[in-house]
């Protein structure tokens, strides 16, 4: 969620345990990121070799998100209550193996169920990565730490449609997920490494709240991805549609319990409520584009996978230049300038992709794009992230940041499986060119929900006993 920070080259600064927790921290949760991003440009390959459309590419997405939205709230109860090393533990080998099984999917099915199993497995990583930096650090050192943390995660997300694109040409798509297996293997090595001492286990696990998320998630996202071949008519999409609707309504009623998976007081306080929603828009935009970019750059324009994948190289050093001057800068003047004129850049670059038409040229019609794209992201994403988490106080800083993760993956999960209805069917020209129109009307919702909602951060104390 956070831009890359500039604070890499501090990690000297460690002392041997904080190195060796970062360097862990940052391997088990840089496996959960780049896969978020690595299979976009892998979906035309996908669908090639084992059928089934746009419908399995929407699903090879979110497939993946559904599990790790839904589960990542779950995960940080499960980390404090049985231990974080055992955890992310049994979280690394499961997504090895999920990842090794993703790779060997002979059929379309068998690739979806093992694509959500990975992101059942991510969900364990990322809570217990950071659980682990703040069970040894505090203050500044923290502080630090989770900047060097995120700078490696994004670099994750921001390099994967790259990594991706150079597997699918000089390999096989398969080996998009094998990239998985080496980070995983040092990362176990290191775990063996690490003498923690316990922490009290005093967490209660809600069980009952994660099945209803997942539950009731996979329900809308089946219906909006399964809809435009069987109809709102059909009895099987209104079961799962209103069914899903009600378990989440369900999820939201149970939040208001003593030990909730997200506390809906951290809602109360204004820049926490505002600046989620905003990530809610931005973020869907966000996946929108990088999904419609890296297919149709492929089927559409006739690109190879990696040259997909550079296409969006501008957006990752412009990121990296600006991004710590911007949160500077916001550190300053505040972030709601930023938050609100971020996203508005962002949406006059995705329009700029309207240029682009049947006789394909990358150097006028996509790359002035991706350099707005580019700086607008720049321009939201560490004042976000700052207005976010700044507005909370630092004992309840992972609830915050994990709420404000799964908001940004549900808006993910939601706008890839809507895909269909918004390209109408097929991602041709027409098809790329309705993506566009939504991606900027989204974009600009964003900017203006910041505007009118963000103020300069303060902190707000959130003391609710009944909810822990």
């Amino acid at each position: 969620m956070s831009a890359p920070a500039s604070r890499v080259g501090l990690v000297a600064s460690f002392t041997p345990l904080q190195r060796l927790v970062i360097a862990v921290a940052v391997l088990a949760s840089f496996v959960t990121f780049l896969d978020g991003t690595v299979v976009t440009v892998a979906l035309p390959a996908i669908s090639r070799e084992l059928g089934g459309g746009i419908t399995t590419q929407q699903w090879a997405v979110d497939a993946y998100l559904i599990t790790l939205s839904a589960l990542i709230l779950l995960a940080g109860s499960v980390s404090d209550a049985y231990g974080r090393v055992l955890v992310m533990r049994i979280g690394l080998i499961a997504f090895g193996v999920a990842s090794i099984a993703v790779a060997a999917a002979p059929t379309p099915l068998v690739l979806i169920i093992a694509r959500a199993a990975q992101g059942a497995a991510g969900a364990l990583l990322v809570p217990s990565s950071l659980a682990l930096i703040t069970a040894v650090m505090r203050g500044e050192v923290q502080s630090r730490a989770i900047g060097v943390w995120t700078a490696f995660t994004t670099a994750a997300q921001l390099v994967g449609p790259l990594l991706g694109g150079l597997f699918v040409d000089l390999l096989s798509w398969r080996f998009v997920f094998l990239i998985n297996v080496l980070p995983i293997a040092v990362t176990l090595l290191l775990l063996r490494r690490l003498r923690l001492p316990e922490h009290e286990r005093t967490a209660q696990v809600d069980w009952l709240s994660g099945a209803l998320c997942a539950i009731g998630l996979g329900g809308v996202v089946y219906a909006l991805i399964e809809q435009p071949h069987q109809g709102w008519v059909s009895l099987v999409i209104l079961i799962t549609a209103v069914g899903g609707a009600a378990l989440l309504a369900i999820f939201l009623l149970r939040q208001r319990r003593p030990h909730p998976l997200m506390p809906l007081s951290l809602f109360r306080v204004r820049n926490f409520a505002w600046g989620n929603l905003s990530t809610l828009f931005v973020y869907a935009a966000l996946s929108l584009n990088g999904f419609v970019i890296g297919v149709y750059l492929q089927q559409g324009a006739g690109l190879k996978a990696t040259e997909a994948g550079l296409a969006s190289l501008p957006i990752t050093i412009l990121m990296i230049l600006l991004s710590s001057r911007v949160g500077r800068l916001a550190g300053r003047l505040g972030p709601r300038l930023f938050m609100a004129g971020g996203p508005l850049v962002m949406a006059a670059g995705a329009l700029l992709l309207l240029l682009v038409s049947e006789d394909f040229d990358y150097w006028w019609q996509v790359l002035p794009a991706m350099i707005l794209l580019g700086i607008g992201l720049s321009l939201t994403v560490a004042p976000l992230t700052s207005a976010i988490l700044g507005s909370i106080e630092e004992s309840r800083s992972g609830i915050a940041s994990a709420v404000n993760n799964a908001v940004s993956r549900v808006a993910g999960l939601l706008v890839v499986a809507m895909i269909s209805t918004i390209v109408g069917g097929t991602l041709n020209l027409a098809g790329f060119h309705s993506a566009t129109w939504v991606t900027a009307t989204l974009f600009a919702v964003g900017g203006v929900v910041s505007w009118i909602g963000i103020r300069r951060p303060v902190p707000e104390a959130v003391t609710d006993p009944a909810e822990g």
